[in-house]
């Protein structure tokens, strides 16, 4: 077990953290959450020893030992993989260490023999002669095969040796799982190896992610960073964030009576609480959940942006038309051949594990690169605002925001314009920063007031979420889900292709998968698993 007891972190007159006392149990995964800048990223730092409190203190259960994600991507250079992971349990490699050296002394005496039975009989207590196969089947669970775990860290790319980082962090069955966003570079399938990971992992896990999906996936708790301090909650990140909402709503209808107030919030409580993210510990769950009272849910002091895209007309049935589209880009096909259709109402998700292929696809779209061959049309009634995966370059300039905004407007009026900054929360002075110095997510926001202000009726969005914090992704996701209209877009959040896309398409080596279901459905269906194993092959 780990807590905290009167934990507070200033910088200057600024506190972080305010007398924090949190007990975190094991058996339960704590999904920890928090508005940008709210500490989250610090707050394992101090539970995991890495920076120190300004006071307070956290208490860990003697004898256990916590796994940490590493973030210095370049740490363990000169090691092998295998080595890597294995130094994720310090005490156990030290064993090896020493065990080695002894060995290897060309005048080894009684002393260093008495000494090596000692060190072989703490390699075997702590599982020593397993490490090497648990470190491998950690590795080919995220997805570094064998060819590579005999290789030193400095001949990996940054993807694999972040992988590398996170089955360090997970070998030895740490007693606690410190993971700073473990979702990071992985693909889906090894996300899905993670999730499952996590999901039957006996001890205590505090998770940092902007991954809903992975949140609900494996959290039995909600660690929800507000104010200075840290609220537990039962339950995923759908319960906290339905139940922050429902508190809102049930504070603002003041004359509302209490007796009803109560009844609606047992009728949330029955649908979430058999939604068990943990099976073994379903009933527990339901028995907390049930107990929860008006008081124990509270509203979130998160702003959330506006989100609502007006098209100026509704557009036709004809919307787009691909056929035959070829490009090459610095000799390599790209597209090959590429043929498809968009019907009224399509929300179409592009999956595959090339980038490069569906940027490609929407710059070609966009009229920004001319195919080699083949060609596309867009329907008459048909207008389209575009979020490209890089932005920057509408951002090289010394505009203010107002002023940046305005270039978009079909009215210049000021107050106008500041209404669609307000919504993606540039307000007051925010609104007369300068464009230039805006961070990846605040340009992602103003991105996102562009589009509104185009009134277009075809949107398209190459990873929409990158940057965002998780209240602009829950409040895009809501917005795209209601929309009532054609959408095309590329997103490595699970939650947010599931709930939007009505359709599939996965651009591979031999051509399109296109199918006209959820992405769930589409990653359970054993028909397009048998295709897609013919077509990567």
């Amino acid at each position: 077990m780990i807590s905290t007891s009167g934990i507070t972190l200033r910088f200057g007159k600024r506190a972080l953290f305010e007398d924090v006392n949190v007990k975190f149990l094991p058996g339960n995964c704590y999904g920890l959450i928090g508005a940008n800048g709210a500490g989250k990223s610090t707050f394992l730092k101090i539970l995991s020893g890495e920076i120190d409190s300004t006071s307070g203190e956290v208490i860990l259960t003697p004898g256990e030992r916590i796994g940490v994600l590493k973030q210095d991507h370049f740490e363990f250079e000169e090691f092998e993989v295998l080595k890597t992971v294995i130094m994720g349990h310090s005490r156990l490699y030290e064993i090896m260490e020493e065990k080695d050296a002894l060995y290897s002394k060309p005048d080894f005496t009684e002393e260093d023999g008495i000494k090596a039975s000692i060190l072989e009989g703490d390699f075997a207590e702590l599982n020593g002669w397993q490490a090497e196969s648990e470190a491998s089947e950690l590795l080919m669970g995220l997805g570094i095969g064998k060819d590579l775990q005999n290789s030193k860290m400095k001949d990996l790319s940054g993807n694999e040796k972040v992988r590398v980082l996170l089955a360090q962090a997970l070998f030895g069955n740490p007693n606690i799982l410190l993971l700073d966003e473990p979702t990071n570079h992985l693909d889906l399938q090894s996300i899905r190896w993670l999730e499952n990971f996590l999901y039957n992992y006996e001890n205590t896990v505090i998770v940092v992610s902007h991954d809903r999906h992975f949140l609900n996936k494996v959290c039995t708790h909600i660690a929800d960073i507000d104010f200075g301090k840290i609220q537990l909650y039962v339950g995923n990140y759908d319960f906290w964030y339905e139940s922050s909402q429902l508190a809102l709503r049930l504070m603002r209808e003041a004359n509302k009576k209490k007796e009803d107030k109560i009844e609606e919030l047992q009728r949330f409580i029955q649908r979430f609480s058999s939604n068990a993210s943990k099976a073994k510990q379903a009933t527990s769950r339901k028995k907390q959940l049930e107990k929860l009272t008006l008081d124990d849910i509270k509203p979130s002091s998160r702003k959330y942006p506006y989100i609502a895209f007006t098209p100026d007309r509704e557009a036709g049935n004809n919307i787009l038309t691909v056929k035959d589209l070829t490009v090459t880009i610095d000799g390599e096909k790209i597209l090959d051949n590429i043929s498809f259709m968009m019907n009224k109402g399509d929300k179409i998700a592009f999956v595959g594990p090339n980038g490069l292929a569906k940027t490609t696809l929407f710059k070609v779209l966009m009229g920004e690169i001319t195919p080699d061959s083949g060609e596309y049309s867009w329907g008459v009634t048909t207008t389209q605002a575009y979020l490209p995966l890089d932005n920057s370059s509408y951002f090289e300039t010394d505009l203010n925001l107002v002023e940046w905004l305005r270039q978009f407007s079909k009215d210049p009026d000021e107050s106008f314009v500041r209404g669609f900054l307000g919504r993606m929360l540039f307000s007051g002075d925010e609104s007369l920063k300068k464009a230039s110095v805006l961070s990846g997510g605040e340009k992602v926001r103003c991105m996102l007031s562009r589009m509104m202000l185009s009134g277009a009726n075809i949107l398209i969005f190459d990873e929409p979420t990158n940057h965002l914090d998780m209240e602009s992704i829950t409040a895009l996701n809501n917005s795209l889900t209601n929309l009532d209209g054609n959408i095309l877009f590329v997103s490595q959040d699970h939650q947010f292709v599931q709930t939007i896309a009505n359709r599939i398409i996965e651009i591979t080596p031999k051509g399109l998968l296109d199918r006209q279901m959820t992405f769930d459905e589409y990653l359970d269906n054993e028909d397009v698993k048998a295709l897609l194993e013919k077509m990567y092959s």
